[in-house]
């Protein structure tokens, strides 16, 4: 199989459906930036902690839902969508790291670690495709678990970021104003 089919040399892709659309259009906007937040959590695997690796695989696939999800205007039965499931996976591993850390007492300041500066990153680049993704469902159906889904992954990421951190000894360093 060929990498490139020069079908979207004239600025146009395909959906899912096979209906082409320009590729500034708010869908592809959407999708493309859910797979640059995947692109950013990849880079931060290996952790150096296999549960935190484990979960990081667990959502670069969900985020490959997500982005099958948005590429598609009429899903089948069949087709790939974030379903409620994916969310409460996300809210347990939530659960799960916050129970190893301190209680969060002002806002943090995103760095820390190699993994961890790069789970911050990836969380705010998840909050730009989770404002793509609403942008988009105001004018067209989406898939509402999938928005849900982004804004619960931001909380995850910031978390795990921070576990990350506290693990490798780093400590968090608050905004003064």
């Amino acid at each position: 199989m060929k990498i490139y089919t020069g079908r979207g040399d004239e600025g146009m892709t395909d959906l899912r459906d096979m209906s082409r659309v320009s590729k500034t259009s708010a869908r592809i906007e959407a999708y493309g930036t859910v797979d640059e937040a995947n692109a950013l959590v990849g880079t931060a695997r290996p952790t150096g902690y296999d549960d935190v690796d484990e979960t990081l695989e667990r959502i670069q696939n969900h985020l490959h839902i997500v982005q099958a999800d948005f590429a598609n205007p009429s899903p089948d039965e069949d087709d790939p969508v974030v379903a409620d499931a994916h969310v409460e996976e996300l809210e347990d591993a939530i659960d799960e790291a916050d129970e190893e850390l301190d209680p969060l007492t002002s806002f943090v300041l995103p760095g820390g670690s190699e993994a961890g500066a790069t789970l911050h990153h990836a969380r705010a680049v998840v909050r730009r495709a989770e404002r793509r993704a609403v942008d988009l469902a105001a004018d067209e159906p989406v898939n509402g678990e999938a928005i849900r889904y982004l804004n619960r992954l931001s909380d995850a990421l910031f978390v795990l970021g921070r576990l990350v951190n506290a693990r490798d000894g780093v400590p968090e360093e608050s905004p003064t104003y």
